[in-house]
């Protein structure tokens, strides 16, 4: 062996997460078939899908919650199968129904889920201070958790799931249901904790949301149709987008229906008053709409991960 095979990284060593094949059934119903997935310590990685696709069944496999049916796979350095356990002692777990004691403080909840995680008890009020100064919860330790706001529930939530400071942390749907100024602290927040070496791996079926993640796995029926960089996933579909301002059109739904029946039109959707289209890179929207623009003129925009993501849906549901 030369000197610089023996010093050469291994490729696997960043991995925190890694996945081959995982399955689970139940009974007939195969809710998750065939993942393979591999996320690298720092990231946040976004599993996107629609309700039911096994995203939240995904998750607690890998938090040692369900056992696989098939496959296998390790997560921070353990067997999913051999050795959930020791999963659950290393990772932090915050799912959309929060988790909370509504008759305890945002104080009590914070120690209580310290002893759960195992924060040793000289150390657990240092610990409770120092996250309820970096959430800004402080103002708010003595009320009860049953009466803050959804914003506030989820922000108790977060910080109970990361007490024990864990390498990894798993959010199921975390923001559903919360408003979107308390969504974007959310997202705040949890980028302060990527930069400081949590990896973060969350189910949503918020497009916008999947947007704000370094990469994605995308899931529908129980299996991965793409991982990739938002911008790497949007990439492979070829989709160009466009957009017309249809104000004082006579009928903007037969003009919406006349383009669905177009040639390389795959999707086309009203905002207000304005008609977007979406088609295959061999054609262009611009042109398309064209005919229909008023004062201001069809214009090009930015293809979203929601459209590559209807695009990827539609093919696999098409006969």
């Amino acid at each position: 062996m030369t000197a610089a095979a023996a010093t050469a990284p291994d490729p696997d060593a960043d991995l925190i997460i890694r996945t081959e094949n995982l399955s689970r059934r139940f009974g007939d119903l195969i809710a998750v078939k065939d993942v393979s997935l591999s996320v690298r310590r720092g990231e946040i990685f976004g599993v996107l899908g629609p309700n039911g696709a096994g995203k939240s069944t995904t998750i607690r496999m890998l938090c040692g919650i369900l056992d696989p049916s098939g496959g296998r796979g390790t997560v921070v350095g353990f067997d999913i199968a051999r050795d959930p356990e020791r999963i659950k002692e290393r990772v932090g777990y915050m799912t959309q129904r929060f988790s909370l004691y509504e008759d305890l403080t945002v104080y009590e909840n914070l120690w209580f889920y310290a002893g759960i995680y195992g924060v040793a008890r000289r150390d657990r009020k240092a610990r409770v201070a120092e996250v309820l100064g970096t959430t800004g919860l402080e103002a708010r330790k003595g009320q009860l958790a049953g009466t803050l706001s959804g914003g506030w529930k989820q922000r108790v939530a977060l910080a109970s799931a990361t007490i024990h400071r864990p390498p990894l942390l798993f959010l199921d749907e975390p923001t559903a249901g919360v408003d979107p100024v308390s969504r974007r602290a959310f997202w705040a927040e949890i980028h302060r904790l990527a930069s400081g070496g949590t990896t973060v791996l969350l189910t949503t079926h918020y497009m916008d949301e999947a947007e704000r993640c370094h990469r994605l796995a995308f899931i529908f029926r129980g299996q991965v149709l793409d991982v990739g960089r938002p911008e790497e996933v949007i990439a492979r579909r070829e989709l160009v987008a466009a957009e017309v301002d249809l104000t004082g059109a006579i009928d903007g739904v037969a003009i919406a229906a006349a383009l669905r029946a177009m040639d390389g039109v795959d999707e086309v959707e009203f905002y207000g008053h304005t008609l977007r289209v979406v088609t295959r890179q061999d054609h262009d929207p611009v042109a398309l709409l064209a005919p229909y623009a008023g004062e201001w003129p069809a214009r090009k925009v930015r293809v979203s991960v929601e459209d590559a993501f209807v695009s990827m849906v539609r093919r696999e549901e098409a006969p």
